[in-house]
């Protein structure tokens, strides 16, 4: 006897509803998880930068890698309702703003030494797949000037990216600030979503 596939809705009705099982106020937790479990990107006593991090679920499960010795910092725009543990710290702000922003100014209003910059961003989709893939692209690149600002030597990104033309760009953007980086799409992406996650490791000491 053959089994039925399982549907898209019936898996984003999953994740969603382990989610909120689970107390993270969204379900994207679940790739950030996967990156973890197979990376190992955040440890204890660490210092995070979450990028757009509305409505939480990020900021929330890496406070709970970081440990009370650790930090995590998370930008957006919009005010999150979510309660977050004490050695965590939401700042409403613009991510685009702050890439504009020399280092020096960029270190009096965040802080620098991060070991991981996350950016989980994602433009308003318009449905026109080449616009949504530059909009992607224009946010990728904000993230990745911050993380050559903010990040300690050897520290990593992880950046979520529409597929389309600028995709390999960006990749290079990564390779030529970081001494390695993967290319991954966690199971918990909706199947006909076009995003995937550049993980750029071991950010050079030299690059500014």
């Amino acid at each position: 006897m053959k089994r039925k596939k399982t549907s898209n809705k019936y898996q984003t009705d999953h994740w969603a509803q382990k989610a909120k099982k689970e107390n993270f106020p969204a379900r994207s937790v679940y790739k950030l998880k996967e990156i973890q479990q197979k990376f190992k990107l955040i440890n204890k006593g660490d210092k995070v930068l979450d990028l757009g991090c509305a409505p939480g679920s990020w900021a929330k499960y890496a406070a709970s890698l970081v440990g009370k010795d650790g930090q995590v910092i998370g930008i957006d725009l919009k005010k999150t309702a979510h309660g977050f543990p004490a050695n965590t710290h939401i700042i409403v702000g613009d991510v685009i703003e702050l890439s504009e922003t020399d280092k020096e100014n960029l270190d009096e209003m965040i802080g620098s030494g991060y070991a991981a910059v996350l950016s989980d961003m994602a433009p308003p989709t318009t449905g026109r797949k080449d616009v949504d893939a530059a909009r992607s692209y224009y946010l990728c690149m904000a993230a990745l000037t911050i993380a050559r600002k903010c990040l300690a030597p050897k520290g990593v990104l992880v950046c979520k990216i529409f597929q389309g033309d600028e995709f390999e760009e960006f990749k290079d953007a990564v390779c030529s600030s970081f001494n390695r980086h993967k290319i991954f799409k966690p199971q918990s992406c909706r199947k006909e979503s076009k995003e995937i996650y550049i993980i750029g490791l071991g950010k050079k000491q030299e690059d500014i």
